[in-house]
């Protein structure tokens, strides 16, 4: 059966083209002159920026929607959960963004993989809920950023109040594939029954995704607690590992030890290290839609290494509490874009003309601000695909100018 024709683009898409165009057009003007792929040139620069769908959100529909929007508004990097349906929704909202602006530049496709189960980012939240009070109040359905606790109170069979909450029950739960492990509910439970399981990526399923041509990169999560689980983890990729343009590995600070852990693990790396390599400084996970001051971990943990001479090569980026604040927080700190700066710590193997902070990723206050224009979408059109909503694609467009453009350096938008 031959495949269904894909929908003309509406002409009120004027608009986002508009608004995608004048953002292509800056980023076009950067790279004048600069010989390495775009996305390098970005990092050298300090202006790299990646979008984190989340290692564990596996809502497709969402993942696809949020790749459109921050293409259109000229990420580097999409990083997503390692698996392959989260992959193919990624490599089709980028798409989508390419038919309605084709100046827009192509992001690298990233997955992230874990060695250690603690790792927060790879846990998903779990409880019965015929196990809670039918008069519960329901604190996890209201504090959860993702939207990913769904609780109905319901009558139980028999009852004949309809208004004594005693006379029902709930029922509902975990959406699994949106929830992606921040824990807030676990401590606002008033009776204890919700509970985090952890689990590891396969490394199997890891290497065949590898091998795909729509995947560019891999983030390898680490918890600073050791190298060994790392190493394992780096043998059962093998091969594998080759087919990427970009390795990250994601670690928060633990202290003293941090850049001889950074090391040893570049050690095992650098034998079968063919492209370019990342280090992802992860401030205070999953937070940066909680307020301004989540951001300020990751920038004191950029502070603390600019300062380490024997740190090891490679790009750094920002993560883990990063908003609309980490522009201004970095600007302060003196480590916006800049090569040379007071009290850094020159390494021997840093290119001096490369910026020591190489961009900013950006995970749950990206879509917070993008998801919040998902949500207006009519709730009859299901899992809706934004481009069919030109105004809402517009102003979640908008949106992600917002926060891309500050760090690409994108003149004024003019009104639209």
């Amino acid at each position: 059966m031959a495949p269904p024709t894909a929908r003309p683009l509406l002409a009120s898409h004027s608009a986002v083209r508009s608004a995608a165009y004048h953002a292509a057009s800056a980023r076009r003007g950067r790279l004048a002159g600069d010989n390495h792929p775009p996305q390098v040139a970005a990092l050298r620069r300090g202006d790299w920026v990646k979008l984190i769908c989340g290692a564990s959100f596996e809502d497709s529909a969402d993942v696809r929607n949020l790749s459109l929007v921050y293409t259109l508004a000229g990420v580097d990097c999409i990083d997503c959960a390692a698996d392959a349906s989260v992959v193919g929704a990624v490599n089709e909202g980028i798409d989508v963004a390419a038919s309605i602006v084709p100046a827009v530049e192509r992001p690298w496709v990233m997955v992230s993989v874990n060695d250690d189960c603690r790792d927060l980012h790879f846990r998903k939240a779990e409880f019965d809920p015929e196990d809670c009070p039918p008069d519960c109040s329901k604190p996890c359905e209201k504090v959860c950023p993702a939207d990913a606790i769904s609780l109905e109170r319901v009558m139980i069979e028999g009852k004949h109040s309809q208004f004594d909450p005693s006379c029902g029950k709930l029922q509902g739960g975990v959406i699994t594939e949106r929830c992606y492990g921040c824990g807030r509910c676990l401590s606002v439970c008033p009776y204890d029954k919700i509970r985090a399981m952890s689990y590891v990526r396969d490394p199997t399923m890891t290497a065949e995704l590898l091998k795909r041509n729509d995947v560019d990169a891999i983030e390898i999560h680490t918890t600073g607690k050791g190298t060994d689980m790392f190493n394992t983890l780096w043998s059962s990729l093998g091969e594998s590992i080759n087919n990427v343009k970009l390795i990250a590995v994601s670690l928060p600070d633990v202290g003293d030890s941090t850049v001889n852990f950074m090391n040893a693990m570049y050690t095992t790396m650098q034998s079968h290290l063919q492209g370019y390599n990342l280090w992802q400084l992860d401030g205070r996970p999953m937070s940066g839609d909680i307020g301004r001051g989540a951001t300020r971990e990751t920038v004191s943990f950029a502070v603390h290494l600019s300062s380490i001479s024997n740190r090891p090569p490679g790009f750094y980026q920002l993560a883990g509490g990063t908003n609309s604040y980490t522009v201004d927080c970095l600007k302060k700190a003196g480590l916006f874009q800049c090569t040379n700066f007071p009290g850094a710590a020159t390494s021997g193997v840093t290119d001096c003309q490369q910026a020591f902070v190489g961009g900013i990723a950006y995970g749950g206050y990206a879509r917070k601000i993008v998801g919040r224009v998902l949500r207006k979408i009519p709730a009859q059109f299901g899992h809706a695909r934004i481009e069919d909503h030109p105004d809402f694609l517009l102003e979640a467009l908008q949106e992600a100018l917002s926060l891309v453009g500050p760090v690409k350096g994108y003149p004024t938008l003019p009104s639209l």
